[in-house]
C-alpha cells in the first residue's frame, strides 16, 4: 500500500506541475497590437510585468523612475495630410521584439550630478537650477559618458532609446499628432513649450521645468512632449524608416548628425509632435537639450 501510495502521490505530482507549466504558458505577456486604448497599455504592462518577474515601475540607484515599455507594433511617421509634417517623417510598420524600462521622465540635474559631479547648465543662458530640473546643456556624447557610468554604477545595461523606441512609447497606442489626441489646446496640460508661441505656456518662464509636472501618456511617461528635446541613440538618415529593417531598427551606420525627438519649452506645438524629428551634432550642447535613458530588460 505504501508502494501504491507513494506513485499516487508522484503522479498527482507530476500532473500538478504540468498543470502549473501550462497556466504560466497561458499567461505568457503578449506583444501589443496598434492602435491600443490606454487600459489595453496599462494591462500589457502589468502582464509584462509578471512575466519578467519585475515591476511596472523600477527605481534604480538614483531613485529614477523606469516605467516598462512592452514590445508590439506600429506605424511609425506621420500620414501626408498630418498639419505641420516634414518631409523626413515617411510611415513605415515597425516591430520591438523585446520589452525595456524608460525613463519615467527625463534625467534630472539632480540625477547628472550624482553620477558626473558636474553641472554643465551652470552659468548658462535661460537655466533654472534645482534637483529636480530637467538637465540641459548636456551633448549626445555627454550623454554617453553618463550612461557609461550609471551602467557600471548599477551593474544594468542602460543606452539612449532608439527613435523607434522613443516614438512608440511616446505614442503609446495612439495615432494622433500627439499621445493624447489632435487639438493643439490640450497641449499645455502635457507639455511646456511654446515660448515665442501665442498659445504656448513658458512665455515667462523661459527654461527647461521641473519634470513630471504634467500629464502623463497612457504608459505613465511625463514629459514626451516639450520641455526639452531628447537625444536618441540613432545617426540621422531622412529616409532611413523606409528601408530599415522591420524589426527593431537601430538606425543608420553611420552619418554625421544624431537624431533628438519630443519638442522643448522653445517649441512651437508642431514640433513636440510624436513624430517630429529634429537633428543636431553629437558634440552640440544647449537649453533646450536633455534626454531620459533605456534599460535593457534582462
Amino acid at each position: 500500500m505504501r508502494h501504491g501510495k507513494w506513485l499516487f502521490c508522484l503522479s498527482a505530482f507530476v500532473v500538478g506541475l504540468f498543470a502549473e507549466l501550462g497556466q504560466a504558458a497561458d499567461e505568457k505577456a503578449s506583444p501589443l497590437v496598434f492602435p491600443f486604448t490606454a487600459a489595453q497599455a496599462t494591462a500589457a504592462q502589468q502582464a509584462w510585468a509578471k512575466s519578467l518577474g519585475k515591476k511596472v515601475v523600477e527605481t534604480n540607484s538614483l531613485g529614477m523612475k523606469l516605467v516598462l515599455i512592452p514590445p508590439g507594433n506600429f506605424t511609425m511617421g506621420s500620414p501626408a495630410g498630418e498639419k505641420g509634417r516634414e518631409g523626413d517623417e515617411d510611415q513605415a510598420d515597425v516591430t520591438l521584439t523585446k520589452a525595456f524600462w524608460l525613463g519615467k521622465t527625463e534625467v534630472t540635474q539632480g540625477q547628472w550630478q550624482q553620477v558626473m559631479g558636474t553641472t554643465p547648465w551652470k552659468g548658462g543662458a535661460y537655466v533654472k537650477e534645482g534637483r529636480d530640473y530637467a538637465a540641459t546643456y548636456v551633448s549626445w556624447e555627454a550623454a554617453q559618458e553618463f550612461i557609461q557610468k550609471l551602467s557600471e554604477r548599477d551593474g544594468a545595461t542602460y543606452r539612449l532609446p532608439t527613435e523607434a523606441e522613443w516614438e512608440w512609447s511616446c505614442r503609446a497606442g495612439t495615432s494622433s499628432r500627439w499621445s493624447f489626441g489632435e487639438s493643439d489646446g490640450d497641449l499645455g496640460r502635457y507639455a511646456w513649450y511654446g515660448a515665442f508661441a501665442d498659445v504656448g505656456n513658458t512665455k515667462d518662464e523661459q527654461y527647461a521645468h521641473q519634470v513630471g509636472q504634467k500629464l502623463a501618456n497612457p504608459f505613465g511617461l511625463h514629459d514626451m512632449h516639450g520641455n526639452v528635446w531628447e537625444w536618441c541613440e540613432d545617426w540621422y538618415d531622412a529616409n532611413y524608416y523606409g528601408k530599415s529593417p522591420p524589426e527593431d531598427p537601430k538606425g543608420p551606420p553611420a552619418g554625421s548628425y544624431r537624431v533628438f525627438r519630443g519638442g522643448g519649452w522653445l517649441s512651437d506645438a508642431v514640433d513636440c509632435r510624436a513624430a517630429g524629428r529634429n537633428v543636431g551634432p553629437p558634440t552640440y550642447r544647449y537649453n533646450l537639450f536633455g534626454f531620459r535613458v533605456v534599460r535593457i530588460s534582462e
